[in-house]
């Protein structure tokens, strides 16, 4: 009876030889761009031009965005305690959950859910943010805490138009959009996290590897933080929120009694 093997369908090395989903990696290295690469490995296909272009720009998007959020910060703290380049990066992804980053995956999610339905994006829309409404829910990737209007948003809807990947799951985001606008009284715009979860979703990637799309974007930016941190800041300094009042007990004494 022959012996139970574990199987990968990703990568096949073999002395002198290395191939990613059978393509050899020394033509990868000649003719794909590292977001083409990336495509490959995940979706186990070369992309057409317009999921190349697609891939391209959602990568970038999502790169850095400043000094403030988790990830970076947790970067920076750890680097600042006396930690090498790797171990802060890794802090920085550990700061990387539900909340800071994890909106992609929850978002990708519902939209992937909730658009099978047959009707149209606003009937489905207004249902869906009735039903969140009701149950006190927050939906992910809509609302930001700077930007009114999310110019990555606006960029990535504008090349998913121009590379025929405006389909179902971009519709019901921007009816959401509308609806949640029209049932709050107030705007809460697509951000750049539930426009990736609608875009990645009209290309046909399940809902969790979401999360896998941030990661990819976002290590080069911690990588650039960590280097930036070794490279012009002192270790051990402040790093984050010093706004901090004590609100626990008052002095006291420890007794025998």
């Amino acid at each position: 009876m022959a012996e139970d093997k574990w199987k990968t369908a990703i990568t096949d090395i073999k002395k002198g030889e290395i191939r990613v989903r059978g393509y050899d990696i020394q033509e990868m290295m000649e003719k794909l761009s590292f977001s083409d690469a990336v495509f490959l490995i995940l979706k186990g296909e070369l992309p057409t031009k317009e999921e190349s272009e697609m891939m391209r720009a959602i990568l970038v998007s999502s790169i850095d965005h400043g000094v403030t959020p988790p990830s970076a910060l947790s970067t920076r703290t750890v680097l600042s305690g006396g930690n090498p380049l790797n171990c802060a990066v890794a802090g920085g992804i550990l700061a990387i959950g539900d909340v800071h980053g994890g909106a992609i995956e929850r978002c990708a999610r519902i939209l992937q859910d909730w658009a099978k339905r047959p009707d149209e994006a606003s009937s489905v829309a207004k249902e869906m943010v009735s039903d969140f409404i009701y149950k006190r829910k927050r939906i992910p990737g809509f609302g930001h805490r700077l930007h009114e209007t999310d110019p990555r948003t606006v960029k990535l809807f504008e090349i998913a138009k121009d590379s025929n990947f405006s389909g179902k799951h971009i519709k019901l985001a921007q009816a959401i959009e509308v609806e949640l606008a029209n049932s709050l009284g107030k705007k809460l715009p697509i951000n750049v996290d539930g426009a990736i979860a609608a875009v990645i979703s009209d290309m046909g990637f399940d809902w969790r590897l979401g999360k896998g799309f941030f990661l990819i974007s976002r290590v080069p930016g911690l990588v650039a933080h960590a280097y930036e941190e070794l490279t012009r800041e002192k270790p051990m300094r402040k790093l984050g929120d010093w706004n901090c009042e004590y609100d626990g007990p008052k002095e006291r004494k420890i007794t025998n009694d």
